[in-house]
């Protein structure tokens, strides 16, 4: 997301190198270059025209600090007003009322509304240990009670039961008597949608709001639709009273003007973020992460609290505890280091937090590739118990059936036992203390900005 957006702004950036001050005239090329990038972004025009006067009335005059360059100054105002357009910080949900809490969710069709309340579920399960009850009140999208049934199994929370034959009030309803009686914390309530905004729907969408009384009403849509997905919103809000978004497919869009424009349009906050088809792949909306990111800033405290989320802690402390002891690195914790890093995103998703990637050349960034990590994964799983353990044994008839069984060639299962073997390497030199020293080794081989140049060793 935001890629096009980025590169735009720090290319502009680059420009004001050298100067003494932010003046009239060194400004306006660099905000003419800020507006064509918003607009390629799909921001809408008047969010731009706003965004950018407001940008001109903070820059012209600054004076550069010692510290700082033109465009560091420029970066500083850019980044304070990006926070300010989205909302100066994440829009939790309220769910301070007498349990249930009920949650409602709503939008156009194929936007993603039934996934979202599968994730939220899931969200509210594990974050904030909640007792959720979810419900489907779309009786016209043929198999939409069905996908909910399914997806409420994956995520473990329980589905009300209804049928295409009854009436959306009287679903909810008696999915919000069953969460009274039953105790449930947070009641999840995903309505019909249609192709386009109608009066049927609206009404509909009025009577279940009047009858159930949410404390959060949520527009599910889709980032794809660009600056449409804030007239959408807005339109919504009308007939609504919203308290919050929901932005879907925001890993899909790599202009992501809607995350611009909502926020101003309709006047209510983004509260989360759907970054993939996974049902863990919703994220809280941090407007402050996000403009980090957009100007190439990365976004650590985002990846801190992935690694505490979804980092198996024994598992770790196991295999730092077998390094220590010298006991050898083999192949499946190779695989377990593999799998832990594409539960957290994939390589691009870790790297896209790193602060100084922008800075890294293409090429480099296009060697992690997760297809790559899915494929070393294939072939690991392609070898036997023993030779996990003890690559040693592989000989060229073992590499071949290796081969065929991930549907890689030879070629690439050599590849993997030569980085394997440097990986046993580094390891070795972990155990007998001499970390500091690997660290110093590596020192000019990292792409991250403070250690030098230089680039990540191949995947391929």
């Amino acid at each position: 997301m935001f890629e096009h957006l980025s590169e735009r702004l720090l290319r502009t950036v680059k420009h004001l190198r050298g100067q003494a001050r932010l003046t009239e005239d060194n400004i306006k090329d660099a905000l003419r270059e800020v507006r064509m990038a918003l607009l390629e972004a799909d921001v809408a025009l008047p969010v731009v025209r706003s965004f950018i006067e407001q940008i001109r009335t903070r820059a012209v005059g600054q004076e550069v600090m010692t510290a700082l360059s033109p465009g560091q100054v420029l970066v500083k105002i850019v980044n304070e007003e990006l926070v300010a357009l989205m909302g100066a910080a994440n829009s939790a949900l309220d769910l301070r009322a007498q349990p249930p809490a009920v949650v409602l969710l709503a939008g156009l069709q194929g936007s993603g509304k039934t996934t979202s309340t599968a994730k939220l579920a899931r969200l509210l399960r594990e974050r904030e240990k909640k007792k959720v009850l979810v419900v489907s009140c779309d009786v016209y999208r043929p198999a939409a009670i069905k996908q909910l049934e399914t997806l409420a199994r994956e995520v473990q929370v329980e589905c009300f039961p209804s049928a295409a034959g009854q009436q959306p009030v009287a679903i909810a309803q008696a999915a919000l008597d069953h969460a009274r009686r039953h105790f449930f914390d947070v009641l999840l309530v995903d309505t019909a949608g249609r192709l386009a905004i109608d009066a049927e729907m609206m009404d509909e969408a009025r009577r279940l709001h009047a009858a159930l009384k949410p404390v959060e009403t949520l527009f599910v849509v889709d980032s794809m639709t660009g600056q449409d997905a804030a007239n959408t919103a807005r339109a919504f809000d009308e007939a609504l009273p919203l308290t919050g978004v929901i932005l879907t497919k925001a890993d899909g869009d790599a202009r992501g003007g809607a995350a611009l424009s909502i926020r101003q349009i309709t006047g209510k906050p983004i509260k989360f973020l759907g970054v993939g088809e996974k049902t863990a792949a919703l994220e809280p909306f941090h407007p402050d992460r996000l403009a980090s990111r957009i100007l190439g800033m990365g976004d650590v405290l985002s990846l801190v609290e992935e690694v505490e989320r979804k980092v198996d802690k024994d598992k770790a402390l196991k295999l730092a505890e077998k390094v220590k002891k010298g006991k050898g690195f083999d192949f499946e914790d190779f695989r377990e280091q593999l799998e832990q890093m594409m539960n957290m995103g994939g390589m691009a998703g870790l790297l896209d937090k790193l602060p100084g990637m922008s800075n890294v050349p293409e090429a480099v960034k296009q060697q992690a590739d997760d297809r790559q990590i899915k494929r070393l994964i294939a072939m690991i799983n392609s070898m036997t118990p023993q030779e996990r353990r003890y690559p040693d044994v592989i000989n060229g008839s073992r590499k071949r059936r290796i081969a065929l069984g991930s549907g890689t060639q030879v070629q690439d299962v050599n590849k993997l036992l030569k980085q394997f073997s440097e990986m046993q390497r580094m390891m070795k030199k972990m155990s007998g203390g001499g970390l500091m020293k690997m660290m110093k080794g590596l020192k000019g081989k990292l792409p991250i900005g403070g250690l030098g140049g230089g680039g990540l060793p191949p995947f391929k």
